[in-house]
């Protein structure tokens, strides 16, 4: 069993508050997502036209600048909060040793999480520098899926044991998994493509990928429609074997799937309104963590075995001599 409280340099911490640091990570790192959409959404991507200065003489917006420059300005301020979620996150993983020694794992992801926050910013720093280019935004989102995943690994493993891995489906059954976990990547990816070609570029002058619209929107609903089917399949197959945990993993990415393709289909046929396109970012994160969520489903880690209890001289003295009285 994993104790809930460990002592270190005279502070407690709990593992509740680890796992509330975790979740917050995932919360903050989906909301940065989406606040970098709304930024791009209201035509505010160059409101700071550089980085990592929001002018060349002012770290900040000014008055001069207008609400593209606060937008911009405050979207970047969230980095940072972000990243004190992170590094939040990463000294109570350090101080957390419910046996009197860190949980390497749970460190390293912590860790991994901390780190990505820079590379985001970076990348993000990058889409400035060269004018909102479509293709280095569409990487500045697959970071985020990826500070997500990690984020959403940290959160997972917290409660989890430190013993062994064990399947709880059959083996094809989990392969069928790591497939919709790749698709999902494939349909996050070519959504950046979608996006790209699209009109909402962030900026007025901005280039766009030269993909036609059309096209690439249609490949991208061809994976959505490969995904739901494999999705589908996948929670007949859980539940033909009982896997009830990995059945309601499943169960819950259909219905977030069907949910986000309603919104997309709304976004295309009304001609992408920027709500509707922020609702579509919101739910691809969305669908991302049902994507993790199922396959962590079909897996789960045991308790780590704990040592015998020591034994000492006087213990074995008395129940000796208790015996013999008994005698």
């Amino acid at each position: 069993m994993i104790r809930t409280t460990a002592a270190y340099d005279g502070r407690v911490v709990t593992l509740r508050l680890l796992r509330r640091l975790a979740l917050a990570s995932v919360v903050a790192n989906v909301g940065i997502v989406v606040t970098g959409g709304a930024v791009r959404l209201t035509g505010s991507g160059l409101g700071c036209p550089t980085w990592p200065r929001c002018t060349d003489a002012s770290y900040v917006a000014t008055s001069e600048m207008g609400v593209h420059g606060a937008i911009e300005f405050g979207n970047r301020l969230l980095t940072f909060a972000v990243g004190l979620i992170a590094v939040a996150g990463l000294v109570a993983a350090l101080l957390h040793r419910p046996d009197g020694s860190r949980r390497r794992s749970v460190t390293w992801l912590a860790a991994l999480v901390f780190l990505g926050i820079p590379a985001q910013a970076a990348v993000g720093g990058m889409t400035v520098l060269t004018d909102l280019n479509p293709w280095v935004v569409g990487g500045h989102f697959l970071v985020s899926m990826g500070v997500i995943a990690a984020a959403y690994a940290f959160w997972r493993r917290t409660g989890e044991g430190d013993g062994p891995v064990s399947a709880t489906v059959p083996a094809p059954l989990r392969t069928l998994a790591w497939v919709v976990v790749a698709v999902t990547g494939a349909v996050l990816v070519v959504g950046t493509f979608v996006t790209g070609s699209g009109p909402h570029s962030g900026d007025a002058g901005a280039k766009r990928n030269g993909l036609d619209p059309e096209a690439i929107s249609q490949v991208h609903a061809d994976l959505v429609f490969l995904l739901l089917g494999l999705s589908v399949a996948l929670w007949f197959a859980l539940r033909a074997v009982a896997a009830t945990p990995a059945m309601r993993a499943a169960a819950i990415l259909v219905g977030v799937e069907l949910a986000q393709g309603v919104v997309g289909f709304t976004q295309y046929f009304l001609h992408l309104p920027a709500l509707a396109v922020a609702l579509h970012m919101l739910g691809a994160c969305l669908v991302w963590l049902a994507t993790l969520s199922l396959l962590a489903a079909t897996r789960q880690r045991l308790p780590a075995p704990q040592p015998p209890a020591a034994r000492s001289w006087k213990s074995d003295a008395l129940r000796e001599a208790l015996t013999l009285h008994d005698r």
